[in-house]
């Protein structure tokens, strides 16, 4: 089947731009704007002190999603046998935190009226990824049923 190796291909293409493209646009009082990545919120948080916060933002933004990737590449190319899958749901269950994290963050900001916010590349390319992995994830479950 050839929709899996897409899927796994756009995947991998869009985790890296979705970890290092801004992921949104705060502007604070008209004059100051932040246009942080993930890992430079990770990193930020670090260097600032929050180094719990940073351990768990960069686990289930960054680990899991990379661990998710790998266990899907293995099984679909077939290093791995399918019955891993299991592997992928209980890493499968923390994927889309990171996005909904930030939808959360960007409605707060619009509607709190102390700073405007705006999505930007990275949310959309990080999305991409945890949704085409989260297909790829399927696609395999079920070719394998077959």
């Amino acid at each position: 089947m050839v929709l899996i190796p897409l899927l796994l291909l756009g995947a991998a293409l869009c985790f890296p731009l979705g970890l290092t493209l801004p992921l949104m646009s705060l502007e604070k009082f008209f004059v100051f704007e932040e246009t942080p990545s993930l890992i430079e919120v990770v990193t930020g948080l670090w260097d600032a002190g929050d180094a719990l916060l940073a351990a768990v933002i960069g686990i289930f933004s960054i680990v899991f999603p990379i661990s998710k990737l790998v266990v899907l590449f293995l099984i679909g190319f077939g290093t791995l046998h399918v019955r891993r899958l299991v592997w992928l749901s209980a890493l499968g269950k923390w994927s889309m935190m990171d996005v909904m994290l930030v939808a959360i963050v960007v409605f707060a900001a619009k509607t709190s009226g102390m700073a405007s916010a705006v999505a930007l590349p990275g949310i959309w390319f990080f999305g991409a990824a945890t949704l085409l992995s989260a297909v790829a994830a399927l696609a395999i479950e079920k070719s394998a049923r077959a």
